[in-house]
Parts: structure tokens; C-alpha cells; sequence
């Protein structure tokens, strides 16, 4: 059975007269957006592609904040979404049994790491990240009796996390880390939040794997919805709330889902990640050792980070570390839009370049992003001493508006 063709994106509408000079109602909407938001209104989109309403056309490498694996309006799920639609299945179907969500859970459970698979229970919970996190958290609370809180371990992971991420020529780092790595004497449940890093991502199916260490529990958002809401959490047998659960749900999510975890096994996406990812990682480390900008490459499978430092400090530290570079990253995400290419900004204060490009991208347009990334860099790099000395474009200014100046 073919693939039907996806409608066209309807025309952005216009206020009155002639399009010259005029805004389309989605600018004067988000004429108040956030600094640093990008400047496009998409209109169309497939596979890799973006198109904006302004005609031009640029590849995604944040692919939907990494939710969708399989790019923009991937073929297997559309015919999946357009399965419910055409079927007259129920959209939502809160708290019952339905055919749509055993099938993503069967299809779930051939993906799930060993040692979770046997016994592993799947519960669906509200649409977002957070649900998941929520519903999971009380899961190990109400199976170990404790509560945590400002007590506990997470005033600790976030103090940890500001040392870590503390990038001032004077920050207070820490020495190293000790940890027992006793896969079967946890003390506690252990809460593999896999979000951005599942359904292939990071070059295995699940980015736990690579431990060999089995979780107790699984958050699972963002790609395994196939780009629509879904979350779920997958836990231990032996871990369970009292009371029915409640959640939406989300039929045409759960086959977006199944669709996408299936097309991503059968495929072996997760093996092509793992090999054009170090791919990609090898070229940007020769380019890091061009550019004293650079202050690391790091990232596994597609998940990749590029860490921008201020060149013109000295390292401090044991480590010699330099100061983070916010100001370059957005200069940097600047010129990838004017080349056609779509970048995000991650770290301390945005200061890393993070590439989330879907994985079924190509070879061709790995050496695309990379070439465009490496021009960005250097021109980047290049016209910073201008920038720090007053003259720069705003983040998130329109490609083809005037610099502004002082």
C-alpha cells in the first residue's frame, strides 16, 4: 500500500494590501518571543528539511528538541497517524485497553534493555517529560517507604551539577568523583531518565545499555511518541502505586510511537548512529584543534556538543579550563542560519552548539551540516573582537536585518 503524499502547508496569511512591508500574523505574534529564539516560521517540513515562509530552506539538527528520531513527517508515521484517522478509532482513549496501545507496548517491550525486559511493566502518564518524572518518582518513594526531598540526594545532584557546570576562572571545582559500581547492591531503585537519549539516539537503543547495568525504572518521553506527546514510564514488576493509573490516552501518540520505534529496530538506526556520529565527532575534534574557540567535543551516537570558550583568557585550573563563551555560541547558531543549517545552544549559559539531527540522516547531509558548522565557526571566531567591542547583531535577529549598532 503507497504512501500518500502529505497535504501542502497552507499559505501564511498576510495583513491586507501587498506582501512588501507587511508582517505575517505569525511574526507580529511572536514579536515578543523569547531572546534567542530563532527567527523562521516554518511552514513546511520533511525529513531533515525545514522550509520558512520566507521560501528558503534549512537543515534541522534540533529535529523537535531530539523528539523526532525519524525527521519531519517521516512516511511510516504518517501512514500510522493516518491509520487512526481513517479507522474512526477513538482519538483518546483515558484508561482502557485498546489495540493501538497494546500494539506500542508489544513493539515497546522488544526494545527494552535485558534485564528490565522480563519483568518490566509499561504506564502510561500524562503527555509530558515531567509526568513521567512525577509518576516515577513516586513509584521508588512509595516501594522504599522515603520521601527524599531537601534532605535527600537531589540538593546534592544539583550541587554537584552547578560545580560541574561552573566555568568561572575562579569556580571551586571538584577534585574528582568516587562511585561503587555494584550493578546488584543499589542501595536505592535506580531511574534512568532516557528522554533525550533513548530510541536510538546515542548509538544503542537505550543509552542505559552501554552500563550494563539494568534500571529499575525507565522515563521515556519525547521520541517514543513519534513527536507527539507521549510519556510513559516502563518499571520493575515489583514497583507499583496504589489506585488505578490515570493518564491520556493518546491514540494517535502511541502509533506515532509504535511506528517509530519499530521503523528505528528494524533498521538498526540506532548501529547507523553509532557509526556516522563517531564519524562526525572525528571531524569536529580536527576542527577543534583549528580553533582556539573550541573548548571540547564530546557527545555519543547523534547527540553531539560543541563547548565554546573565550580564547583570549588564560586556562585556569589543574584542567585548564577557560571561561564559557555564551556571546560565540549565539554568534556561531547566527551563522549556521545564514548558511541553511539549524543548531541549538546547551550548556553553561548556552554555550555549547548541541547537534540533534534526526537518524536517518544521510552521509551527504552529515558533510553538509559539518561543512556549514565549520564555516559558521570560523567566521564566528574571526569577527569576534568586533562583537566584543559593540558591534553585533541581536540573538535571534532576522539573517537579513542590518547589524545594529552600539
Amino acid at each position: 500500500m503507497g504512501v500518500r503524499r502529505p497535504h501542502a502547508a497552507p499559505p501564511v496569511p498576510w495583513f491586507g494590501g501587498s506582501r512588501g512591508g507587511r508582517r505575517t500574523v505569525a511574526e507580529s505574534t511572536y514579536e515578543g518571543r523569547e531572546p534567542g529564539a530563532l527567527p523562521i516560521v516554518p511552514v513546511r517540513a520533511r525529513g531533515m528539511t525545514i522550509e520558512g515562509a520566507d521560501g528558503r530552506r534549512y537543515l534541522d539538527c534540533l529535529s523537535g528538541a531530539g523528539t523526532l528520531a525519524l525527521g519531519h513527517n517521516h512516511p511510516v508515521v504518517l501512514e500510522a497517524i493516518r491509520g487512526i484517522i481513517d479507522s474512526g478509532a477513538p482519538l483518546d482513549v483515558p484508561g482502557l485497553a485498546t489495540p493501538v496501545k497494546d500494539a506500542f507496548v508489544t513493539e515497546l517491550s522488544r526494545t527494552l534493555p535485558p534485564g528490565l525486559a522480563e519483568r518490566a511493566r509499561v504506564r502510561f502518564c500524562g503527555p509530558g517529560r515531567d509526568d513521567a518524572v512525577a509518576t516515577a518518582l513516586r513509584l521508588v518513594r512509595t516501594a522504599t517507604g522515603r520521601t527524599g526531598g531537601e534532605r535527600g540526594a537531589e540538593p546534592a545532584v544539583r550541587r554537584t551539577a552547578s560545580a560541574l557546570d561552573d566555568t568561572a576562572p575562579d569556580a571551586r571545582r571538584p577534585a574528582g568523583a568516587i562511585v561503587e559500581p555494584v550493578p546488584d547492591a543499589r542501595p536505592v531503585p535506580l531511574i534512568a531518565d532516557e528522554t533525550l537519549t533513548g530510541v536510538g539516539r546515542t548509538g544503542t537503543f537505550w543509552a542505559v545499555e552501554r552500563g550494563g547495568t539494568a534500571p529499575d525504572a525507565m522515563v521515556l518521553s519525547g521520541a517514543v511518541g513519534g513527536g507527539l506527546p507521549l510519556a510513559v514510564v516502563v518499571h520493575r514488576d515489583d514497583l507499583d502505586l496504589p489506585g488505578p493509573p490515570t493518564h491520556t490516552g493518546n491514540q494517535l501518540a502511541m502509533a506515532a510511537g509504535t511506528a517509530t520505534l519499530a521503523h528505528v529496530r528494524e533498521n538498526d538506526l540506532a548501529g547507523h548512529a553509532a557509526a556516522l556520529g563517531a564519524a562526525m565527532l572525528d571531524r569536529l575534534r580536527t576542527l577543534a584543534g583549528e580553533l582556539a574557540c573550541v573548548g571540547d567535543v564530546r557527545g555519543r551516537g547523534l547527540l553531539i556538543g560543541i563547548e565554546l570558550v573565550d580564547p583570549e583568557t588564560a586556562p585556569d585550573g589543574p584542567h585548564r579550563y577557560r571561561p564559557a563563551a555564551p556571546e560565540l555560541a549565539a554568534a556561531v547558531r547566527r551563522e549556521c542560519l545564514r548558511r541553511g543549517l539549524i543548531v541549538d545552544l546547551d550548556g553553561p549559559r548556552g554555550s555549547a552548539v548541541r547537534l540533534l539531527p534526526p537518524l536517518t540522516i544521510t552521509e551527504e547531509q552529515a558533510t553538509a551540516v559539518l561543512d556549514r558548522l565549520a564555516d559558521a565557526l570560523h567566521t564566528a571566531a574571526r569577527d569576534r573582537p568586533a562583537r566584543r567591542h559593540g558591534t553585533h547583531e541581536e540573538a535571534g535577529a532576522p539573517e537579513d536585518r542590518p547589524a545594529r549598532t552600539g
